[in-house]
């Protein structure tokens, strides 16, 4: 079955840098986007970058000119670069796929907990 596996988390100083990764398992046929959601307490879910099969990206406007997204389709994993942090980048940031397979769906990973403190 599908599965995203997350690494890279952790906490770190304002101005600092950490680096996500999400790989994605089991018997898949194609993934169709990748992408990176964060959640902070008290918040709603929202999305942070997303990329395609094809390389095209997208950013929220918070995270543009200082996260990057990056994909390996032959690894079926996503990368995201974050530069810059700041104290409200902290959230749990979450993996997700589109992933054409027995059903094609949206796969989530666990969650990852970023600590930007000030």
């Amino acid at each position: 079955q599908v599965q995203l596996v997350e690494s890279g988390g952790g906490l770190v100083q304002a101005g600092g840098s950490l680096r996500l990764s999400c790989a994605a398992s089991g018997i898949i046929f194609r993934i169709n986007a990748m992408g990176w959601y964060r959640q902070a307490p008290g918040k709603q879910r929202e999305l942070v970058a997303a990329i395609t099969s094809g390389g095209n990206t997208n950013y929220a406007d918070s995270v543009k000119g200082r996260f990057t997204i990056s994909r390996d389709n032959a690894k079926n994993t996503v990368y995201l670069q974050m530069n810059s942090l700041k104290p409200e980048d902290t959230a749990v940031y979450y993996c997700n796929a589109n992933v054409v397979a027995a059903l094609t769906a949206n796969y989530w990973g666990q969650g990852t907990q970023v600590t930007v403190s000030s």
